[in-house]
Parts: C-alpha cells; sequence; structure tokens
C-alpha cells in the first residue's frame, strides 16, 4: 500500500487530494490547521495530525513512513506581512524538505503558483522556461519561489520531487477564487477592465489532483522539474462570468473600470492599508487582484503533458456546472 502525508489537508486542493487518494486504496495521512475540517478527513478514514509547519521536530516527525509527500500547504493570500509568508512558505518548505531527506521518502511533490510569472503585462502560453519577472509581484509570489528552490537543492542532495504550478484552481469546495467574485458582485458588482476580454487560463479541481497523481508516480526521468498545470482552455473573463452566473440563476453586475484607474486605486488602497493599519487587515483590493482581471495569462503544458502524461479530463463548462451545482445545494 502506497504512504502518502498531504499538507495543506484542510484546504481546497489539499483535501480533494487526500480524499482522491484514500478513494483509491492509498494509506493517507492529512496534516492542516483547521481542526474541523480534520475532524471530517478523519470520518471519512483519512488520519488527521494537527501540526505547524513551522515546527521542524513535528513536521520531520510526521514524514517518518512515508513513501509520499504532496506538499500543498501554504499562506496563500495577495496581502500581508512578508515574515509571516517567508515562516510559513519558505521554512515551512525547508521543514518539510527536511523531513523527507531524512526518512527516505521516496518523492516530493510540491506546490507551487504560476504568480511567480506575473509582471503587469500580457503573457501568452508561458513555459516554465521563460525568464520570470525580476521582482516577484508580492510577497506570496516570493516565498513561493523561494521554496521551488528549496526543493531545487533537495533534489541535487538526493531527494526525487516534483515541482507544479497549477491556474486557479475552482470547482465544488472552493473558499477563494469564485466566492470571492460572488462576493465583489453583491457588493458593488465586479470590475470589468478592457471589457472584461482577458484571457483566463483555469483549473477545474478534479483536473489539479490528476496532476498531482500522476507526479507521484511519474517516472524519475520526470522527477527535478517544474510543470504547469491548468484546463488548457483560454477563456475570455467576460465570458467565463456570463456562464457561470447563468448556470447560478443570479443577475451578472459588471462595472466598467479603465485599467490605469482601476491599478491606480489598488496602489492607493496599499499604500493606505500599510499607513494605517486600524482600516483592517486586508484591502479590498490590490493591484496585482486588479492584474490578475486585467491581464491575459495562459499557460503551456507541453512539459506536464509529455512527461507526466497530464491530460485534463473535465472542461471548463462541465467544472462551472459541477460548481454552480454544488454552490446552490449549499445554499438551500
Amino acid at each position: 500500500m502506497k504512504r502518502v502525508l498531504v499538507t495543506g489537508a484542510t484546504g481546497f486542493l489539499g483535501r480533494a487530494t487526500a480524499v482522491r487518494l484514500h478513494r483509491l486504496g492509498w494509506e493517507v495521512t492529512g496534516l492542516g490547521r483547521d481542526e474541523s475540517v480534520g475532524r471530517q478527513l478523519t470520518g471519512q478514514g483519512i488520519p488527521f495530525v494537527q501540526a505547524d509547519l513551522r515546527n521542524r521536530r513535528e513536521i520531520e516527525d510526521v514524514c517518518e513512513g512515508r513513501d509520499y509527500v504532496i506538499h500543498c500547504a501554504a499562506l496563500s493570500s495577495p496581502w500581508g506581512r512578508y515574515p509571516a509568508f517567508y515562516e510559513t512558505n519558505v521554512s515551512g518548505t525547508e521543514n518539510i524538505v527536511a523531513g523527507c531527506l531524512r526518512h527516505g521518502v521516496r518523492r516530493l511533490v510540491h506546490v507551487s503558483t504560476p504568480s511567480v510569472y506575473f509582471n503587469y503585462n500580457d503573457r501568452l502560453l508561458v513555459s516554465e522556461e521563460e525568464e520570470l519577472p525580476r521582482k516577484p509581484v508580492n510577497s506570496y509570489a516570493a516565498t513561493k519561489l523561494i521554496a521551488e528552490r528549496v526543493v531545487a537543492n533537495a533534489s541535487r542532495d538526493g531527494l526525487s520531487s516534483i515541482v507544479v504550478r497549477p491556474r486557479a484552481v475552482f470547482g465544488p469546495g472552493d473558499t477563494s477564487l469564485f466566492p470571492r467574485l460572488l462576493r465583489v458582485q453583491e457588493s458593488r458588482g465586479i470590475p470589468l477592465i478592457g471589457g472584461g476580454e482577458a484571457l483566463l487560463d483555469l483549473t477545474y479541481i478534479d483536473n489539479a489532483v490528476d496532476g498531482l497523481v500522476l507526479a507521484c508516480s511519474a517516472p524519475e526521468s520526470a522527477a527535478g522539474a517544474i510543470y504547469n498545470l491548468s484546463n488548457g482552455e483560454p477563456v475570455k473573463l467576460i465570458e467565463v462570468l456570463r456562464r457561470l452566473f447563468d448556470l447560478l440563476e443570479l443577475p451578472l453586475r459588471t462595472r466598467r473600470v479603465s485599467r490605469p484607474a482601476a491599478l491606480a486605486a489598488g496602489q492607493m488602497l496599499e499604500w493606505l492599508y500599510r499607513a494605517f493599519p486600524a482600516l483592517g487587515a486586508e484591502p479590498p483590493f490590490t493591484r496585482y487582484t486588479v492584474g490578475l482581471l486585467a491581464y491575459s495569462q495562459t499557460l503551456d503544458l507541453t512539459k506536464a503533458r509529455d512527461a507526466l502524461r497530464y491530460e485534463p479530463r473535465i472542461s471548463v463548462d462541465e467544472g462551472l456546472r459541477r460548481f454552480a451545482d454544488w454552490w446552490r445545494s449549499n445554499l438551500s
């Protein structure tokens, strides 16, 4: 029986991965912070460990006896203090790597982010080999890039590892991407920058999990590399919104905003929230969150298709339908 530790198992991607592997007959242990979700995993037959990624001893110990570690856990936010991101995303990954090396884990699959590509320009079919921006777009992207380098160094030290960069994961159980858009539409309408013509790459949750499972079983020739993951079918923002709200049977409320005005507003909010912490934990939006809606970014999947045999099974359209069904069932 294959023994696997899934970190971030109380998050969207980590939980879906742990459940899938359990159904496939793997011996799965989930690690995470949310005790209530952890109890749900335990009820499904998936042992749960509540541990802090920053605690070297705890993390090294929980890696013992594992054939695979899938590292989904991260501090993921467009806003926050750099030290907090560093402690979780970099130091936490260092602790995972140390545990894998100490206990002879067969393979580490590390989940990173395509945010490392973003540079406030339209970028189409971005490959893993393209030059990265000189300055990462925010603390999240900066620390995830450093974490990738931690994994690369461990690979040179003999740890079989694969890094994946899944783009905009969505589907039933999503707590971030579409729920955030729904909140914005309810409060003030979704800003349409450039008429919503930006091309987006999305990844349906089952496809993302496929990529992680394939990364575990991929031949050693595929190790030591980085792979993009997405649905491989770029769609315009406005088309996604129209389809989603039609499926949800909700009116789509939008606001037309120019790109310069939206970016300037995001920059001003960032300055205000840094200068006056009492305003709240996070601005309503940032330059980066504006940029995600304002610029096209799509990924080249050639490497994942060739080396991992990755092929998205669930289309964006079908994924939107499944998300809408789930969302409506949870509102009733």
